[in-house]
């Protein structure tokens, strides 16, 4: 049976138009797409149930495509006055901006070595006091005259008095700044210079007085920035991974050898998916983990600590951190049992529950996607040229065939992930044989290779038991529990 596609309008896959719309390169789970949306937009979580390879990850990556961007920056900071207790600071876009310029105004204005007074050029090294050469202050011996640019910091009449109003302002007078006064109108105020590179970085006492109240406030760490990815996927993840740790130092928080408490939290994936969308596959593999899931939902907050008792960490916690996530689950129709009751009347709550779809009708429409999803692939990959028409006739064939495999007649499989491995091995071939497109040859070569390795046993041995018959070792074969002692219908012989 042909394609129904015009040849002439589509010659080859590269003429197919692949929407730019993430949730639009979904194929065939028009029920789960349209939900998806709508999770997206109203921030609802999901429960994706079916076989492997019809989609489920692509619907969870595309809905972070529809969520706002994150706002909000998670710090930890430290706790001067109980270091094992850190505390946690949010902060918006806006906060940041402000923190931004505030940083930006302590920084000073940067002059020319020339520019400064020639006293504080000499003293800083950047003029040698023999001939007035300017050079960098790295420069120890003047390149001119070659005789030493240091300068004696203990020289002038005022030079104490003008340490203590440096050492007021936190500032020292040293190789690397000098400390003078300066009129402005009818008063004088503090000015330092600081060396900056070729170039010199002048304080005055607002500056001054900024950099100091900065320098008061408890450092910080970012744990979650605000600059991140929406989607996290956390399939598999460990539970440190999920749910963070506090790193382990030999010194613990000894103040001279140790690092900090602050400094050694990590973020977990529920942390890092706050504002965004946290996608867990095979979510019953979590076993127990799944009840913390839970308790992140519910709170929408979940602490981090310490989670080796061996370790300096297990003695740090940190509360309250954020977790406003969507949480999209995915598992098979086998394991929905082994998800926890309580996790999915949460989902259920605020959310939905999606069957997904494992055929669609064979018709004109459906075809037409099957060439999107062809094309898809081959984007995808980068690595294989595009196909003729009639080779998709082949694909569109191998997708019939196994939707009969799953007993549905005239129906095209929406079990795509091993398609697109057909795709892949046809591209392959036709990059083997120089081919400027995937043509039909290749395409069959491909689908002799690209079986599943249980046909070939049956092919090559006949049947499974025979092959593990073949391959056994005589001691092998006389263990009550080894394969071979077994029928193909799984009866003990």
């Amino acid at each position: 049976m042909g394609t129904y596609i015009n040849v002439d309008r589509y010659p080859d896959t590269s003429y197919i138009k692949i929407p730019t719309n993430p949730l639009d390169r979904v194929i065939g789970q028009n029920e789960a797409v349209r939900l998806a949306l709508i999770a997206s937009r109203q921030r609802r979580n999901l429960l994706l149930v079916g076989p492997p390879g019809v989609g489920k990850s692509m619907i969870a990556q595309a809905m972070s495509f529809y969520i706002e961007r994150p706002k909000e920056e998670i710090r930890v900071v430290h706790n001067p006055s109980y270091p094992e207790r850190p505390f946690i600071e949010v902060k918006t876009l806006d906060e940041i901006e402000k923190e931004k310029h505030e940083m930006n105004s302590i920084e000073g204005e940067i002059i020319d070595a020339k520019d400064a007074p020639q006293n504080v050029a000499e003293r800083l090294g950047y003029k040698c006091q023999h001939c007035g050469f300017y050079s960098p202050p790295t420069d120890n011996i003047c390149p001119n005259c070659n005789n030493s640019k240091v300068v004696n910091n203990g020289q002038g009449p005022f030079n104490d008095v003008f340490n203590v109003i440096g050492v007021t302002f936190g500032i020292n007078n040293n190789n690397d700044r000098v400390t003078q006064t300066r009129k402005i109108g009818d008063r004088e105020e503090i000015i330092v210079y600081e060396k900056y590179g070729d170039k010199i970085r002048v304080l005055d006492e607002r500056t001054l007085e900024r950099r100091r109240k900065l320098e008061k406030k408890s450092p910080s760490k970012i744990i979650v920035p605000i600059d991140r990815n929406p989607f996290v996927l956390a399939t598999g993840a460990s539970e440190t991974e999920l749910l963070g740790d506090v790193r382990h130092d030999p010194y613990g928080g000894h103040p001279q050898l140790g690092t900090l408490p602050y400094e050694r939290v990590v973020s977990g994936s529920i942390h890092m998916a706050h504002e965004g969308v946290l996608f867990i596959d095979e979510i019953t593999h979590l076993g127990n983990l799944q009840r913390f899931i839970l308790t992140a939902m519910q709170e929408r907050k979940f602490p981090i600590v310490g989670r080796n008792p061996q370790s300096a960490g297990a003695s740090v916690k940190i509360d309250d951190v954020p977790t406003d996530f969507i949480l999209v689950a995915a598992c098979n129709i086998e394991d929905l049992q082994y998800i926890l009751s309580p996790l999915r009347s949460r989902i259920v709550g605020n959310g939905y529950e999606i069957l997904m779809e494992d055929s669609m009708p064979d018709n004109r429409e459906n075809r037409l996607k099957y060439l999107q999803f062809i094309a898809q692939e081959i984007n995808m990959d980068g690595k294989i040229p595009h196909m003729t028409i009639d080779s998709t006739d082949l694909i569109i064939e191998e997708g019939k065939r196994k939707a009969r495999e799953n007993h549905k007649n005239n129906a095209l499989t929406l079990r795509l992930r091993e398609l697109g491995g057909l795709i892949r091995a046809s591209g392959d071939m036709a990059i083997e044989k120089n081919h400027k497109l995937i043509e039909k040859d290749d395409v069959k070569e491909a689908l002799e290779l690209y079986v599943p390795v249980e046909e070939k046993i049956k092919k090559y041995y006949g049947s499974m038991h025979n092959a593990l018959g073949e391959e056994s070792t005589g001691s092998q074969k006389g263990e009550y529990y080894n394969y071979y002692n077994y029928n193909d219908d799984r009866s003990y012989k």
